[in-house]
């Protein structure tokens, strides 16, 4: 399906290889005003699935719903996703970036696409730019998928991306089912606007540079999708959210999930939980890779404060508009990398009621 794509920009692996200088475009003064907080004591939720699968989780319930709620972000442990799985993909991903510029370039992004190997949402010649690379594909639905864009190289990637594919849709199936709860719905209301859901995987690579404190991996942003859970392929810190106007550098634990809170659910809980911006930062000396899959409604899905949330409260108005699934994709496409940019354009805004005044 093509609904918008990318404009072509240098590579910046090869670029970072050989660079004496970082070109303007990818500079960014208002890092050096950005306040980032260093304080150990500041992290990100972590759940344990397991305590929620077994029926147990009361407390953990509560949590999630806390993380939903409070932070748009958490780390899930005890998945029950097996690490063989989760290896394989890091290690396959590694190396598909490791080959020669002109392997990598097989898979390159076309136009009116976002798939492929390149850099995506850059729409105009003067935008800034991001210091890094990705590969973005479809993974489902199956049927979708365009394998013009999936590497031959490694020979396992391909089965590789099933499995794991395959692995973390089951797993936020589940966690979309306890939200559901946590926002007293009967699951049955939200689960099948994602059934034959897509799922699209973007794998990132973040060069190391000399100007690292003035140039960013991937710019603020929320994510538009329904839930987004990521693993990092190296040990390197990079994810930072942004909390009460300071950003928060995120931890990663060893085997774990980062999952946050997209835009999708934000507009079909009315508000109720948040989407959260996000950015990622390059280290001087190290290269740091990642890998976020993306999952969304099914196609058919309309995209608005969901029917069940706003009947409960009879003093609820809808605080988002409601759009096709189809309409809602060619919106994202159409916006840039800023901040919270497309929650905005879904709000409905309303006039302030005029105040009565006393004679």
């Amino acid at each position: 399906m093509e609904v918008g794509g990318s404009l072509a920009v240098a590579n910046v692996q090869r670029m970072a290889s050989s660079l004496k200088e970082v070109p303007n475009r990818y500079i960014r003064p208002e890092l050096e005003v950005d306040r980032v907080v260093n304080d150990e004591h500041v992290s990100i939720p972590v759940i344990d699935m397991s305590k929620l699968v077994d029926g147990y989780g009361g407390d953990e319930l509560a949590k999630l719903h806390s993380a939903c709620r409070d932070w748009g972000f958490f780390q899930v442990i005890n998945h029950g996703i097996a690490e063989e799985v989760i290896m394989k993909m890091k290690i396959d991903v590694q190396e598909f970036f490791d080959q020669p510029l002109e392997e990598k370039m097989k898979c390159a992004q076309l136009p009116n696409s976002l798939e492929g190997y390149g850099q995506a949402f850059v729409l105009s010649e003067e935008q800034k730019l991001d210091w890094g690379d990705m590969l973005f594909i479809l993974a489902k639905p199956i049927n979708g998928r365009n394998m013009k864009f999936w590497p031959k190289v490694p020979s396992s990637f391909r089965a590789t991306v099933d499995q794991y594919s395959t692995e973390l849709e089951k797993l936020t199936i589940s966690l979309l089912k306890f939200m559901a709860m946590n926002l007293g719905l009967d699951p049955e209301k939200l689960l099948p606007l994602f059934e034959e859901g897509a799922q699209a995987i973007r794998m990132n690579y973040y060069p190391p540079c000399k100007l690292a404190s003035k140039v960013t991996g991937l710019s603020p942003h929320s994510d538009a999708t329904g839930l987004t859970l990521l693993t990092q392929v190296n040990q390197v810190q990079g994810l930072q959210i942004k909390r009460d106007g300071e950003w928060v550098p995120v931890d990663p634990i060893p085997g774990a999930f980062i999952v946050n809170v997209g835009d999708i659910i934000e507009i079909m809980s009315n508000g109720e939980y948040k989407s959260i911006e996000h950015r990622a930062v390059v280290n001087p000396e190290k290269e740091r890779l990642s890998i976020a899959a993306f999952h969304n409604t099914n196609f058919n899905a309309m995209i608005g404060p969901l029917p069940a949330i706003i009947s409960k409260d009879q003093k609820q108005a809808p605080n988002y508009k409601t759009v096709s699934a189809i309409d809602y994709i060619k919106l994202v496409v159409s916006c840039k990398l800023d901040g919270k940019g497309l929650v905005d354009q879904m709000k409905i805004q309303r006039e302030a009621a005029p105040q009565n005044k006393s004679t």
